[in-house]
């Protein structure tokens, strides 16, 4: 906990030194009001809000500064109210829901992808069933030529040489998303392993953040693992294609990860999306979203503060907005998410009065 509070005075202070530097560049302060806005999370994402951060900011004023320390740090941050919302690839579920001080609210921002990602110099189009990813991520298969992944891949010349596969250590949504696709193709790893943004390895070793993961595997030939996927992009790490529900391989693109959002998507917006049952869709595609307290007023929180907040939110839903999503590698929202996330924010209140009209 005292490294989250070292963290938030840092961006804190660098959001000071920021609106410093541009009062004395003559460049736009940050607003009339010199809003500042704090908020920690998901790795997953950040690509995207790094993008969008900063275009809100140099269009508004309003300062953004965001901490990617993990959903599970993003979650912690928003219950210990030291940030103006937090950001998750795993929603709250009920329990968690009811642990938190005061009702929370959930804004999907953009749809990802998670892929999995490996290094074999050469070896370039490795498909993987479900079998093949139970037996992997279960330490079941320990070689790349192992008579399994050959008989799946007879084009490729896979090496004789030992997998190593690369999770997360600490919690992650990003964690959470790939759990919760292998806890539906195989009830081996259900039983065994389960979905969760911590999980117990059966095998592997742990990196912090996408960023580490990426970085790991980029360093290590052999291995294997599961980052967002513009880690993968950014990095030219090579990506499987990953077996769908309708029994096609399929690699993450734009097209392949919106496929996956063709759903019902429900009023709250909490819902997976793993494990599509559009035959186009890559199976590993989610939401991320940004939690808030539906009630602003707390802990002395002005009413400025909070309807910069939801203002910055709202706009994060508009096509200038969402139509960053695909320079970065992400697929912007559907429209009827995009819409229940307006309408959401506009249960938003202060003193119990909405703040968006």
């Amino acid at each position: 906990m005292k490294n989250l509070f070292v963290l938030i005075i840092v961006l804190l202070f660098l959001g000071a030194c920021s609106n410093s530097s541009k009062k004395n560049s003559g460049e736009k302060s940050a607003s009339s009001s010199n809003v500042t806005l704090t908020a920690a999370g998901a790795t997953f994402p950040m690509p995207y809000y790094n993008l969008v951060f900063k275009q809100y900011t140099s269009e508004t004023g309003t300062l953004l500064t965001y901490g990617g320390i993990g959903s599970g740090g993003g979650i912690r941050s928003l219950s210990d109210k030291v940030v103006d919302f937090g950001a998750t690839d795993a929603y709250l579920d009920d329990a968690k829901l009811a642990e938190m001080p005061a009702e929370v609210v959930h804004i999907p921002t953009v749809l990802g992808a998670v892929v999995i990602a490996y290094n074999l110099p050469g070896v370039d189009g490795l498909k993987l069933s479900d079998e093949l990813l139970e037996k992997i991520f279960m330490g079941k298969i320990t070689r790349w030529n192992d008579p399994a992944l050959k008989a799946n891949n007879p084009e490729l010349n896979l090496p004789d040489m030992e997998i190593t596969f690369i999770h997360r250590s600490d919690g992650s949504g990003t964690t959470y998303i790939f759990s919760d696709f292998m806890s539906k193709i195989s009830a081996n790893w259900a039983d065994n392993v389960g979905k969760g943004k911590s999980l117990q390895w059966p095998v592997g070793m742990g990196a912090k953040g996408n960023p580490g993961v990426a970085g790991t595997i980029k360093q290590t030939e052999g291995a294997i693992g599961y980052i967002g996927s513009e880690y993968a992009f950014a990095q030219k790490i090579q990506t499987a294609k990953v077996q769908n529900s309708a029994g096609n391989y399929i690699l993450p693109s734009i097209a392949s990860v919106s496929a996956a959002a063709n759903a019902e998507i429900p009023a709250d917006t909490r819902v997976m999306l793993t494990n599509s049952s559009d035959p186009e869709a890559y199976p590993i595609s989610g939401f991320t979203w940004i939690i808030l307290y539906k009630e602003q007023n707390y802990d002395g929180r002005s009413k400025e503060q909070a309807l910069a907040t939801v203002t910055f939110l709202d706009w994060l839903m508009s096509d200038e907005a969402q139509g960053q999503a695909e320079k970065v590698h992400y697929a912007p929202l559907p429209a009827s998410a995009a819409a229940k996330a307006k309408t959401i924010l506009r249960s938003v209140t202060y003193d119990g009065t909405a703040l968006l009209k």
